[in-house]
Order: structure tokens, then C-alpha cells, then sequence
């Protein structure tokens, strides 16, 4: 003899279904049995219901079901080797069940459905050869069911389609059997997308997750390797002062010259994870009196590191530039180093800067093998290189730093090259900085 325990909900008193819990049932020999597998998790069974609720269509499909056959309970079960879980449902027959409610699995038909992985109907259990003597329809005072198994793209079981009725129900046409097929295929099909969007959504959320953590370690390793740079720094500057023989001061030199260029890459790495939190540039725009000196000062600083290179520099702005002068220096920096590095070997390197009616203009050109037109609109990138020099030097930040100091201030930076003309690099800043949107400036390559 079955020995019931009610779970709860609502129950229809013409009908008085109990609801059972697994340990209160005891099963006849005669019902197919396996040994249960690990019980879903309370996590997962909230995953399959959410996954189910966020499929639109189901409620309509239970609804067409009900309408078409009679039958006055429909549901999208989430089935396991352990449990039975109600994902959606329709109830016009106060069955009790909700969205999260559970049957004991081994009182359903939907097990069957799954060992089988075949459809189950039954017009009439009562009358029914098979059925009529099946502790299911007996427990939840069923005449009519249907079940219909739910199969993933992969071939993994996720549950049933299923309706049941106290009434019997005409479900054996072909029809309708057709119809609980064809739903249950695209249920399948609707979960497959959900589930690879989620899937998409979560590897994405861990790879942001990553990138900020990438990023924050570069920033905190690029503001700690300040402090020994500065050191250094500071024992070329006396080392240069205190000594007098000639080849002990171009050690100096070098010296100063390569902190110098480490502390550009330092730059370049804090301004990139800045920027890619969305912090912009930081440009704090102030009254420049004599812009031409801090370009000149610019150049010559490359001139004294480099003295076997030709820069040939016509700066005359000649007047008051509202920028960031450090930033504006910063581009014109990471512009003339990489015509150095990427220009003819040995060969000559112009910088101009002037101001026409409405912008600042600064200019770089160099000689050698031209930009081939499909890298041209990757230049900008962030850690995009490719030397047609063989120089595989620096980050591949600079050229993405300059167009982002640039559109800090509301400019463009274009690029053109060609055998006959050489490269040409051009930012535009805008001299009126008191007009300034900081997030509608566009740096672009032509």
C-alpha cells in the first residue's frame, strides 16, 4: 500500500491529488527502476527554471496544447536519473504545482519517457491495456497523458513536454502526437539558443573580469617602477656632472637617454590601462604662452639621443594655444620616435607644428617603405606592430596613445603614406579648448 505526505499548493477537492515526497513512497516491483544519480543542486534547478521563464513562447505552446486536446495541465519538466522539476506550467485544474514544485520522479511517466526516449499516450488509463494497472494513474487520479521528451542539440536529455487530465482525452491521433513533438523539438532549439547566449554572456563576463585584473596589475607595476627609474635617472645626471673623461659622460648620456625611453613605455602602459577603465586621457587644458618652446624642446631631446639622425624641425606657432602641454609634448614625442624607428634607416625626419585659423597642426614625416593600405586603419590600435624596418621595438601603444591624447582634446590624428610622398602623420587640436567636448573628439587614419 502507498503511504502519501503532502508537499503543499493548492489541490482541487473533486479531485484530491497528493503531491508526493520520495521517502513516503513505496514502489511495486513491477515499475521500471534505476539507481538514482546525484540530485540537481539548488542552483541548477534555479538555472533550468530562469532558462525555461526567459523563453517567451512557452506559455503559448502549453496554452495551443490545452486548447487543442482538452486536456487542462500542461508543463515543461526538467527531468534527471533523480528528479522531477516543473520549469513552466499551465493549470486549469488546480493540480498544485508551480514553476520549482517537485514530484517524486519515480511516480511520473516522464522517467519512462526518458529511459524509453519515446513519446507515452494514453487516451484512458482506466481501459488502457498497458496503463490500467500503473501505480502512476492511480496515484494522481489521471485518465488522459501525454509525455514527449525534450532533447538537446548535443543529445543531452533535458525533460518532458507533458499534459495530463482527470478526463480521458482524444491525444492518440497522429496529429496530436505530431504537434507534442514538434513543440517539444522546439523547446529543444529555443534552450539551445538560450543557453549558448548565456554561455557567451558568462565567458565574456570573465574575460572582462580578466582584463580588469590585467590592467590594474599593469598600472600598479608601472606607478612602482617609477621611484628606481627616477634613481637612476638621477646617478646619469650626476655622473655626468662629476665626471670629465669623454666616454664616461656619453655613458651618462645613454643613460639619461634610456631612462628616459623606459619611462615613455611607462607612460604609454599607464595612459593604455587608464583609458581602457574609461578614464580617458586626464588632459588638463591650460593658457599655453609659448607652445613653440616645449615642441623644440621635444626635438631637441631626440637630436642630443640620437645625433647621427637628421631632425628637421619648423616650428612657429607663434601664439597662445589653450592644451595640455605635457600631453601635446607626449604626441609630438611618440610621433617623432616612431618616424625614427620605422623611416628610411639613417634617413631624414621633419617635424612642423603651426596654427591656422581654427587648429594647432603638428606634422611628422618621414622617408622609406610606405604603410601598406590595408595596415592603415590599424595603426591605432593598442599592441598592434609591424616594422618594415625590422625594428620590433616598444609596445605598439604609442601611434593608440597619440590618438587618444588627441581626441582627449577633441582633434584628429591622420595618416597618410605612399612611395612618392613618404608617411605623414597629422594631429589637428582644436585652439579653442574653452569649446571642448572631451568625449567628441574622433582620432581616426586616413
Amino acid at each position: 500500500m502507498l503511504k502519501l505526505r503532502h508537499l503543499g499548493g493548492r489541490q482541487n477537492p473533486q479531485y484530491n491529488w497528493p503531491l508526493l515526497c520520495s521517502k513516503d513512497v513505496k514502489l511495486p516491483p513491477s515499475l521500471p527502476h534505476q539507481s538514482p544519480g546525484p540530485p540537481d543542486t539548488a542552483e541548477e534547478i534555479a538555472k533550468d527554471i530562469a532558462a525555461v521563464n526567459k523563453l517567451q513562447a512557452v506559455p503559448t505552446l502549453l496554452e495551443v496544447l490545452c486548447e487543442t486536446t482538452g486536456m487542462r495541465f500542461a508543463a515543461v519538466a526538467r527531468v534527471t536519473e533523480s528528479t522531477w522539476t516543473a520549469c513552466a506550467v499551465k493549470d486549469d485544474i488546480n493540480f498544485g504545482l508551480a514553476p520549482g514544485g517537485q514530484l517524486d520522479l519515480e511516480t511520473t511517466l516522464c522517467i519512462e519517457a526518458k529511459r524509453s526516449n519515446a513519446p507515452i499516450v494514453i487516451e484512458q488509463a482506466s481501459t488502457d491495456a498497458r496503463y490500467c494497472d500503473h501505480p502512476t494513474p492511480k496515484i494522481y487520479k489521471i485518465e488522459s497523458y501525454v509525455s514527449v521528451p525534450i532533447v538537446l542539440a548535443d543529445g543531452r536529455y533535458f525533460g518532458n513536454l507533458c499534459a495530463i487530465d482527470p478526463a480521458p482525452a482524444k491525444v492518440g491521433d497522429p496529429k496530436i502526437i505530431s504537434m507534442f513533438t514538434r513543440f517539444a523539438t522546439l523547446i529543444a532549439m529555443l534552450l539551445d539558443s538560450e543557453m549558448s547566449r548565456e554561455k557567451d554572456q558568462s565567458q565574456l563576463r570573465e574575460a572582462n573580469a580578466a582584463n580588469d585584473l590585467r590592467e590594474q596589475f599593469i598600472a600598479i607595476l608601472g606607478h612602482d617602477l617609477r621611484n628606481p627609474l627616477q634613481a637612476v635617472y638621477s646617478a646619469g645626471v650626476l655622473l655626468e656632472k662629476k665626471v670629465t673623461d669623454p666616454a664616461l659622460k656619453g655613458v651618462a648620456a645613454r643613460i639619461k637617454v634610456s631612462v628616459r625611453r623606459m619611462s615613455s613605455l611607462i607612460n604609454d602602459v599607464l595612459d593604455f590601462a587608464r583609458a581602457r577603465r574609461g578614464e580617458g586621457m586626464g588632459v588638463r587644458i591650460a593658457e599655453v604662452e609659448d607652445i613653440d618652446a616645449g615642441l623644440n624642446a621635444v626635438v631637441r631631446e631626440f637630436q642630443d639621443g640620437q645625433p647621427d639622425r637628421q631632425i628637421l624641425a619648423n616650428i612657429s606657432v607663434t601664439r597662445r594655444v589653450r592644451c595640455d602641454l605635457g600631453r601635446v609634448q607626449q604626441v609630438a614625442s611618440n610621433l617623432i620616435g616612431n618616424a625614427l624607428k620605422h623611416g628610411a634607416p639613417g634617413g631624414l625626419v621633419k617635424v612642423t607644428a603651426q596654427a591656422d585659423n581654427s587648429d594647432l597642426v603638428l606634422n611628422v614625416w618621414n622617408g622609406g617603405v610606405p604603410i601598406p593600405p590595408e595596415n592603415i586603419d590599424k595603426i591605432c590600435e593598442p599592441f598592434w606592430r609591424e616594422s618594415l624596418s625590422g625594428n620590433r621595438e616598444g609596445l605598439g601603444l604609442g601611434l593608440y596613445i597619440c590618438s587618444q591624447i588627441v581626441r582627449a582634446h577633441g582633434g584628429t590624428l591622420s595618416v597618410t603614406s605612399s612611395q612618392e610622398s613618404g608617411t605623414s602623420f597629422t594631429a589637428r587640436l582644436p585652439l579653442d579648448a574653452d569649446q571642448l567636448d572631451h568625449n567628441s573628439g574622433k582620432a581616426r587614419a586616413h
